[in-house]
């Protein structure tokens, strides 16, 4: 078999890619990326053994940016994913050096290619289903997607400044427990321990992005265009936004975000630029057309990038941890100095202006301050019947057809509900005109899925101004899509915070076991997704 990977909801026949990924990811990519996990659990297990403190450094700074690389849709370019082979390597053979290894060593601790040949072979032997029990594969492949979710919520909070050497360390002994161990109770222990990591990782997320751009604030984002050429940028990454309206201010040319950077405009220490125009077009997966249409460059800036079509190959260009073959990278920013997006700003320059596929305004900006502002309001029309309940929507976008019961429980939605978002799932009911209930929008909009946190916090200061004991107690009901590795660790963040009857869609994970499914069904209730009249009706009751 050329490769395995079932790590995204869109995996093939919800079983598995065996031949090429349904993102697009070829086999000999998805190998390497195998590989590249697999020496970072062998780093994981020498720096367990290694001094304290000598991973949690620089070697948990970069597990979590070479973790990052292999989410789905993140990078599909096999030179840099073995340049990170390469270095992962030197970096786990420095740590072995200082540590009190045992006797026995893992192979994932020792290995090191003999020729270039080599490396999509032992990729293609040390994959997923290199673990031949069902239930200990399930486990290890959950934790480790866990991780993925987590060092891509952990390197956005590094690039602002902000660690936590404790994240890093649980990593380290996750990663490690990932490569050799084969007990269950173990293993299912450290997936809890991740929810509870993953929360802690979002925390410090939301603190580094309202501590270095302000807090979120109700904002109209228009989603038309301008006259002026533009930058569209996309992805996820802040520091990126910011560098860049830094470095087109006075150019003439506008900056446009796209899918998951619609949230930037939430953020006050945006709101200065003039030529920050507003948000093309809608979910990752309708890139292709809307890159095409845009008629500017296009800058990727983190996961989400699809196969690149020739109308755009020439306009786009990746950063940070995403990548694709051909396709032009701005490197990382020099210590003290920015990013230099100057090629894309000349690009820009001879550029049209974009096509207009659509007019008017979103909103959005209602991250946990706003709602605990309002919640004596809120908690005033829960108690008058004005408002009914929540519905937590958030998560991912997809292409199945089965992603327009989003779509149908807004349009649905009971008289009286209000719908609580963060994500690109948003994508699918944003632009309805639900209305307001006693000035409050029936579609709240936190953030991007970096910002799933905030419906947290949400939910527990609305439990501590009800005055109620368990956060179960909330008139709150989740429909919750997923679609890659960062939901899975949101997932896990609200399983360690005890909310329990998810309906999670529109497949469960293909990676969980019969009997790994059954232990979360049954400690957590967590369902499968529910019909939209199914859903509907279990509101109205």
């Amino acid at each position: 078999m050329g490769m395995f990977c079932y790590q995204c909801q869109e995996t093939a026949k919800n079983e598995g890619c065996t031949v090429r990924g349904v993102c697009g990811k070829p086999d000999d990519a998805a190998n390497l990326m195998d590989l590249l996990v697999y020496v970072l659990k062998g780093a994981a297990f020498a720096g367990k053994h290694a001094p304290e403190g000598k991973f949690e450094k620089e070697m948990g700074r970069f597990t979590f940016e070479a973790l990052f690389s292999t989410i789905t849709n993140a990078n599909f370019d096999k030179a840099r994913i073995t340049s990170l082979i390469d270095e992962a390597i030197e970096r786990r053979d420095a740590l072995a050096k200082e540590a009190d290894l045992p006797a026995n060593l893992p192979d994932c601790v020792t290995w090191k290619p003999s020729s270039p040949e080599e490396y999509d072979s032992k990729g293609a032997s040390v994959g997923v289903l290199n673990t031949e029990h069902e239930d200990i594969r399930s486990l290890r492949e959950l934790l480790t997607y866990g991780l993925k979710g987590i060092a891509a919520y952990g390197d956005h909070a590094a690039v602002l400044g902000f660690e936590d050497e404790s994240i890093y360390s649980f990593a380290k002994d996750a990663l490690a427990a990932a490569a050799v161990s084969n007990d269950a109770d173990e293993l299912l222990g450290l997936v809890m321990k991740c929810g509870e990591n993953a929360v802690n990782t979002m925390a410090l997320l939301d603190k580094a992005n309202t501590n270095t751009y302000g807090k979120p604030e109700p904002t109209k984002v228009d989603i038309g265009v301008r006259n002026n050429p533009g930058i569209l940028i996309s992805g996820h990454d802040l520091k990126d936004l910011q560098e860049l309206l830094e470095q087109t201010e006075g150019t003439g040319v506008d900056v446009y975000t796209h899918s998951e950077m619609l949230p930037g405009h939430y953020y006050p220490a945006f709101k200065k630029y003039d030529h920050f125009a507003g948000n093309y077009g809608g979910s990752w997966w309708k890139q292709d057309k809307e890159f095409a249409s845009f008629n500017g460059p296009i800058l990727m800036t983190t996961n989400c990038i699809v196969p690149v079509k020739d109308d755009y190959r020439e306009r786009i260009f990746t950063t940070g941890m995403a990548g694709y073959p051909g396709v032009k990278h701005v490197p990382n920013r020099e210590a003290g100095k920015q990013k230099d997006f100057s090629e894309i700003i000349e690009l820009a320059k001879t550029c049209n202006a974009p096509e207009e596929i659509e007019t008017g305004s979103v909103t959005g900006g209602f991250a946990h301050d706003y709602v605990e502002s309002i919640a004596g309001t809120v908690v005033d029309a829960v108690k008058a019947g004005a408002v009914k309940g929540f519905v937590v929507m958030a998560g991912c976008d997809g292409r199945h057809k089965t992603r327009e019961h989003y779509t149908d429980v807004a349009k649905n939605l009971p008289e009286g509900f209000i719908i609580l978002t963060a994500g690109c799932a948003k994508y699918r009911y944003n632009k309805l005109d639900l209305g307001e209930i006693g000035g409050i929008p029936r579609v709240l909009d936190a953030g991007q899925c970096n910002d799933s946190y905030s419906l947290a916090v949400t939910a527990l200061k609305l439990k501590e101004a009800f005055g109620l004991e368990d956060i179960n107690e909330l008139p709150i009901y989740y429909d919750v899509a997923w679609y890659e590795q960062k939901a899975v660790t949101v997932l896990l963040a609200l399983l360690a915070l005890g909310v329990k009857n998810i309906n999670l869609g529109p497949t469960l994970p293909a990676f969980l076991s019969p009997n790994v499914a059954n232990i979360i069904v049954d400690k957590f209730e967590l369902k499968p997704m529910d019909s939209v009249e199914g859903f509907v009706n279990s509101l109205s009751a």
